[in-house]
């Protein structure tokens, strides 16, 4: 959360769970999250640990086995009037602008449809200024628009405008960049920084991409197989990784000497390990750094806590929390 300590958007304790083949699937399994006012938080990990279902969670679209989503410090309520009231404040941004937008609908058709849902006066300006906020400048130029007719960044720019036709206080992007060419990606970071410093928006970033989370985030927290492993400042995190996860991560950018590389596949979310649910990949543990420490049988039987939702540096590692 940010500095002051007011969390806007909050995950409490939160566990999502799928049945899987006759197996029970814990894809979010137990975690704290906090997303203070004006504040951009990463949620960072590979594809698979549990980051877009917990994202969807707090969208409201999944609704939780155990724990509370609160907004603005009230418990999600899960009737159809309020889940409507939430999601104008709330707005989610997809990775895919082509997939988005109904291709026979023109870029006024798509930007106005949040504004009709909701019943809200002023389409027409709510639309100009949803447009011109998001870089469509002059907004007029692009309402009759097919997006077949866009760039990429435009039609992700047009998604994100649908968004702020609502008026919302906070966006959840779900890989905003992932499918745009590296020199509109960075167009697309400026302007969520620029939303959030003019307009006070919120943001929770959902990326695999550490490079993209030191660029845009106040905050990150990695997630690994259904749980916070890690989190606080950007810089504390990216600079000074104290989870040998998130280590890992970072060694695949292009600045890093050279590359962690993971044993095996993220493990299967029916079949959590004992111990540290890393374990099985954790190049401490294969490296005899762990038993060196006097932790390895720890690593290997029990349990870490889940991690409490706070703006300080954290992480859940036996390795790292032992004596030097």
């Amino acid at each position: 959360m940010s500095a002051a300590g007011v969390a806007l958007l909050e995950a409490r304790d939160l566990r999502v769970e799928f049945s899987s083949r006759g197996r029970r699937a814990r894809a979010v399994d137990g975690v704290n999250l906090a997303v203070g006012q004006s504040e951009i938080v990463a949620l960072v990990g590979e594809s698979g640990c549990g980051k877009t279902t917990l994202a969807r969670t707090l969208l409201g679209l999944l609704r939780p086995a155990s724990g509370t989503v609160l907004y603005g410090g009230a418990p999600l309520r899960y009737t159809g009037r309020a889940l409507k009231a939430y999601r104008r404040e709330v707005q989610l941004v997809l990775q895919d602008p082509t997939g988005s937008l109904n291709p026979r609908h023109t870029v006024y058709e798509a930007v106005a449809e949040g504004p009709r849902v909701h019943r809200l006066p002023d389409e027409r300006e709510r639309v100009l200024s949803a447009l011109s906020r998001a870089g469509l400048r002059p907004p007029e130029r692009f309402l009759a628009d097919h997006p077949h007719e866009l760039s990429g960044g435009q039609r992700q720019r047009v998604v994100i405008a649908g968004a702020l036709a609502l008026d919302p206080r906070v966006l959840v992007a779900d890989e905003p960049v992932a499918s745009l060419d590296a020199s509109v990606r960075g167009e697309i970071l400026a302007l969520l920084l620029r939303l959030r410093d003019e307009l006070g928006l919120s943001a929770l970033v959902v990326t695999h991409d550490l490079g993209l989370a030191w660029n845009i985030a106040d905050r990150v927290a990695v997630m690994y197989l259904g749980r916070i492993v890690e989190s606080g400042p950007v810089e504390q995190v990216l600079t000074a990784p104290r989870h040998p996860y998130t280590r890992a991560l970072l060694s695949v950018l292009p600045e890093s000497p050279a590359p962690v590389v993971l044993a095996g596949e993220p493990p299967d979310p029916t079949l959590i390990p004992a111990g540290c649910r890393f374990h099985p990949r954790c190049p401490v543990l294969a490296g005899g750094a762990a038993a060196r420490a006097g932790v390895e049988a720890a690593c290997r039987s029990r349990p870490l806590a889940v991690l409490p939702a706070t703006p300080m540096s954290q992480a859940a590692c036996h390795y790292t929390a032992s004596p030097p």
